[in-house]
């Protein structure tokens, strides 16, 4: 037998600290580019009409540029054009306080929002190592599917049958 070699896949990232928004408005932006190839997650961001878009394209940048430079560095073979966006986070920065004047000498306090912005970009499996493990899993999906088969046969009820309906007496009035 052939044991399957488990290559490590390579992950590189970019961040961007305490930029001036809100994390939800971010994942907003962030939400559109995961899981795409950074060339599609790029022209995505590039044309995106919300605030956070360009501060998002230069964090993908970073992390596209991250990845070929320790590429070089540790003499790997990394290829850009087979990379994706693995993960794309909004995670909460810390808060500024500020005070809003109101009416009849009082002020209101509110919160400036930050977020940290964390893109990862990651190299999809190459064809060789995708057809490898799908030689390897064509059993094992078998059981499952025969296992799916049996339950959902199973599971069917007979169905129930409407119980009669009552007739209402009518009142008769004589005139």
């Amino acid at each position: 037998m052939a044991k399957a070699v488990a290559e490590k896949i390579r992950e590189f990232r970019a961040e961007a600290k305490f930029q001036r928004t809100s994390p939800q408005k971010a994942k907003l932006v962030l939400d559109l580019i995961k899981g795409l190839r950074v060339e599609q997650a790029l022209n995505t961001v590039h044309f995106s009409t919300k605030r956070m878009a360009p501060v998002v394209e230069k964090v993908l940048r970073s992390a596209i540029q991250n990845a070929n430079y320790v590429s070089q560095e540790q003499g790997l073979d990394v290829d850009v054009d087979n990379l994706y966006v693995k993960t794309a986070v909004a995670n909460e920065g810390p808060r500024m306080k500020r005070i809003r004047p109101a009416p009849m000498g009082r002020a209101f306090r509110y919160q400036r929002r930050l977020a940290h912005i964390i893109v990862t970009v990651a190299e999809k499996k190459s064809a060789n190592a995708v057809s490898a493990s799908a030689e390897a899993t064509p059993a094992s999906a078998a059981k499952k599917t025969t296992k799916k088969a049996a339950t959902k046969t199973a599971a069917k009820k007979p169905a129930v049958k409407k119980a009669a309906a009552k007739k209402t007496a009518t009142k008769k009035t004589e005139k």
